[in-house]
């Protein structure tokens, strides 16, 4: 296989790299494989990394050699990569503002996936084109394991959080972390960025007071072994989950997997690999679909974190 391949992805013409570099050594999967994954799985990905600022983790000797987070558009970003420019207050790094990438199209998906982004992180906002500020527009329930609790104590905890915020009207997609957990996402619209953490911190520790023995949602790590952490943190503007179907820096390339409701309520082992996850794309369409969806779309009020006891107790 050559050093350098040039190929035309839409409009754009783009040098790719290394394609026989193995990234995930004990799979044998390599660089070429990862562009291959990420073009395929581009149609149901696209929509979800849509006007959302990226944080990428990269891995360029492979999942086994050291990598690093970037938010800053790197050097050498083409010029038709859209970029937003965004304050950044309380910067470890000292900065005032961050230039982040944002993708539009298959071409900067390819281009990333080429200087080995494996994992893709997004917010839960949007910066649309006309937009005058960030648009908050969804709420997550990040679900943690802490050993010996595992895949399946977070499918527990899931239907149990689907059940809750169906009182609320608010219809929960499910998708796997692609590593231990599971994440739990719902459309929704605020007037103010914070109602989504202050909800979501209500509606953890009402969980945590009805299951002390299988959910915790406060941050002590010594409190999580055996139990769910379900992490309402993950609200806050300055943080961000990992994308539905990006690949993880696992020993194998595992995705993070939209799931069905049926498949949470089997139990089942809930592990999936980027082959294993075209199959699902190609048979279901995008499971985690529904995160899109305007019409389902709730409107969150601080009065429905107070319906559940308000963000402290």
């Amino acid at each position: 296989m050559p050093e350098k391949v040039t190929v035309q992805v839409g409009e754009r013409q783009l040098q790719l790299t290394n394609l026989a570099k193995v990234l995930y050594p004990q799979a044998g999967f390599t660089k070429g494989e990862v562009l291959d994954y990420y073009s395929r799985i581009a149609p149901v990905l696209l929509p979800h990394l849509a006007d959302r600022p990226l944080t990428v983790k990269r891995y360029p000797n492979g999942v086994d050699a050291a990598f690093f987070f970037e938010k800053n558009a790197s050097r050498g970003t083409p010029e038709w990569v859209r970029t937003v420019t965004l304050p950044v207050p309380g910067s470890t790094k000292k900065r005032e503002t961050i230039d982040y990438v944002v993708v539009e199209e298959l071409a900067t998906l390819v281009w990333l996936a080429n200087l080995a982004a494996l994992e893709l992180h997004v917010p839960q906002w949007r910066v649309p084109r006309r937009a005058h500020k960030p648009r908050t527009d969804l709420l997550v329930f990040d679900l943690d394991p802490g050993a010996p609790a595992a895949i399946g104590e977070c499918c527990e905890v899931a239907l149990l959080l689907r059940e809750l915020l169906a009182e609320d009207g608010i219809t929960l997609s499910a998708k796997t972390s692609g590593s231990k957990g599971m994440q739990v996402s719902a459309p929704v619209s605020v007037d103010d960025p914070e109602t989504t953490s202050t909800y979501a911190h209500a509606v953890a520790r009402q969980l945590e007071a009805t299951h002390p023995k299988l959910v915790v949602s406060r941050m002590t790590k010594s409190l999580r072994p055996g139990k769910i952490f379900v992490d309402w943190s993950q609200n806050n503007a300055a943080k961000t989950t990992v994308a539905p179907y990006s690949l993880r820096a696992r020993d194998e390339p595992t995705v993070s997997t939209p799931v069905t409701w049926d498949e949470v309520a089997s139990g089942a082992a809930l592990r999936f690999t980027a082959a294993e996850v075209l199959e699902r794309v190609a048979e279901f369409g995008d499971l985690f679909a529904g995160t899109l969806d305007d019409a389902a779309r709730v409107r969150l009020t601080p009065g429905m974190a107070n319906r559940w006891g308000g963000p402290t107790r």
